[in-house]
C-alpha cells in the first residue's frame, strides 16, 4: 500500500522496532523461546536478556515511544468470560485508555465477553469505531458479534482524519478501529465458534492467566482442521491493508505541503529510481545569547556595562536542519535532526522554534541543561569572548 511496516519485538533483551526477514523467521519458528510480553513484563524480559513477543499492550507502549501512531494486529484482548469472579481483564484495555495509538484490528477475540469489553473501553475513554458501512462490531472470525460500536467511518481517509483530530487535541488515550473480516472468509465462522466453546470448556480446567488465549487459538486450529488459521491470516492481511491506507492518509494530513513518497521495492538501488532519501543531520542544538556592549571600553572589575542582549537559536546541526526544512518544504521529506537537549524551558523553546522540522531524533535528557552559548560583542560587532555550556552533547552517542 506504500506504507513502511515496523514489526516490534524483543530480541535478546533489546527492543527492536523493525525486524529483518531473518529475525522475523527466527521469532516465528521459536528457535529461542519468546516470553509473551505486556507492559508489566518489559523490565524482567530486558534484564534477563530474553526474547519477547509483545502483546497489544506491549506493542502500543513501544510504538508510542518511537512516534508510531498506528498499529495493526489481529484482535485485541478484553474482558474474559467469567471475569466477574476471575477478574481476568486484558492489559490491552487499560493501555488503550492511556496510550495515544490507533489500533486497527478485527474487533476483539470471540473467546471474550464482548459486551463487557466494549463497556470497559467506554470507561477508559477509548474511541471505538468500525471501518465500514455500519456499526456492527466484529468478533475476529465473524463480521457481526451482535454488538454495536459507538461510531463507524466509511473510508480510511475518514479514519485518518479521526486520528488527526485526536492528536490535535493531545488526548492521552488510544483508538480502536475495527475492520470486519472479509466476507469470503466468514463462512467458517459458525464452525469456529463451536470449536471455541469446546476449547473454552477445556481451558477452564487446565490453564489460566496469559496462557488462556494461546491455548484456545491453538486448540481451535486443531478442532477446525486448520480453517481458523486460514481465516486468521486473511483477517490480519486485511487489517494490514486498511491500516496502511489509514497511515498514508494520516501522513498527508500531518504534512500537507510534502510529497508522500511511495517506495517501490523493485526500484531500490536502480540508477533511474526517483525515490528520495531522508536527509539526516547530526549535531548541536544551542540557545544563543548575543551580548553587545554599547560602551567603548570594557572593564573586567565587576562593573555593569550598558548594552543589548538578545536570544536566538543556534548550533550548527540545528541551523542546518532548520535551513533544510525550509528548503525541502514542498519538494521532499523533512530532515531528521539527531541531537540532545535538556528537559527545561530552553529545550522546549528549541523544539517549538521550527515545528515543521522532524525532531524525533532529539534526545531529551532528564536533569540536564540544554546547551547555552553566550558571546560578548564590542561596539563594532566583533566578538570579544564567549562562554559555552555544551556538556549535554556528550549524550549524542553512536548508540543514540
Amino acid at each position: 500500500q506504500g506504507a513502511v511496516p515496523a514489526t516490534i519485538a524483543i530480541l535478546e533483551g533489546q527492543v527492536h522496532v523493525g525486524l529483518t526477514e531473518d529475525q522475523l523467521e527466527s521469532l516465528a519458528l521459536g528457535e529461542k523461546p519468546a516470553v509473551k510480553t505486556s507492559r508489566r513484563d518489559f523490565a524482567y524480559v530486558l534484564a534477563k536478556g530474553l526474547n519477547g513477543g509483545t502483546t497489544v499492550s506491549g506493542t502500543m507502549l513501544v510504538a508510542h515511544k518511537v512516534g508510531i501512531p498506528i498499529f495493526v494486529t489481529g484482535g485485541i484482548g478484553g474482558v474474559h468470560r467469567g471475569a466477574d469472579s476471575s477478574m481476568d481483564i486484558s492489559a490491552d484495555l487499560t493501555e488503550l485508555g492511556r496510550t495515544p495509538v490507533m489500533v486497527v484490528s478485527a474487533g476483539v477475540k470471540s473467546i471474550l465477553d464482548i459486551p463487557r469489553t466494549l463497556e470497559y473501553l467506554e470507561t477508559q475513554g477509548v474511541s471505538v469505531s468500525i471501518l465500514g458501512p455500519n456499526k456492527n462490531f466484529p468478533d475476529f472470525f465473524t463480521r457481526d458479534s451482535g454488538q454495536h460500536a459507538p461510531n463507524n467511518v466509511e473510508t480510511p481517509a475518514e479514519a485518518a482524519l479521526m486520528l488527526h483530530k485526536q492528536m490535535e487535541l493531545n488526548l492521552n488515550s488510544g483508538m480502536l478501529m475495527a475492520v470486519p473480516i472479509p466476507e469470503e472468509y466468514e463462512g467458517n465462522g459458525k464452525k469456529i465458534k463451536e470449536a471455541i466453546d469446546v476449547a473454552l470448556s477445556e481451558a477452564s480446567t487446565s490453564v489460566s492467566g496469559r496462557d488462556i488465549t494461546p491455548f484456545i487459538l491453538k486448540r481451535v486450529n486443531q478442532l477446525t482442521q486448520g480453517h481458523s488459521l486460514e481465516s486468521n491470516i486473511a483477517l490480519i492481511e486485511n487489517n494490514a491493508k486498511f491500516g496502511a491506507q489509514i497511515a498514508l492518509h494520516y501522513a498527508k494530513l500531518r504534512n500537507p505541503q510534502k510529497k508522500i513518497i511511495k517506495k517501490n521495492l523493485e526500484s531500490i538501488g536502480s540508477k533511474n529510481s526517483s525515490n528520495q532519501g531522508m536527509p539526516v543531520v547530526i549535531g548541536g542544538s544551542i540557545v544563543d545569547f548575543i551580548i553587545t556592549v554599547h560602551e567603548p571600553h570594557i572593564k573586567f572589575s565587576g562593573q555593569t556595562h550598558l548594552g543589548q542582549i538578545r536570544q536566538s537559536y543556534g548550533g550548527v546541526g540545528r541551523n542546518m536542519g532548520d535551513a533544510l526544512t525550509h528548503l525541502l518544504e514542498s519538494s521532499g521529506p523533512s530532515p531528521l535532526l539527531i541531537s540532545a537537549i535538556g528537559s527545561d524551558t530552553h529545550g522546549s523553546a528549541l523544539l517549538q522554534h521550527n515545528p515543521k522540522m522532524d525532531t524525533r531524533g532529539i534526545a531529551r535528557i532528564e536533569d540536564a541543561s540544554t546547551a547555552v552559548y553566550s558571546v560578548v560583542l564590542d561596539q563594532k560587532g566583533e566578538a570579544l569572548f564567549g562562554i559555552g555550556d555544551m556538556s549535554i552533547h556528550a549524550q549524542v552517542t553512536p548508540q543514540h
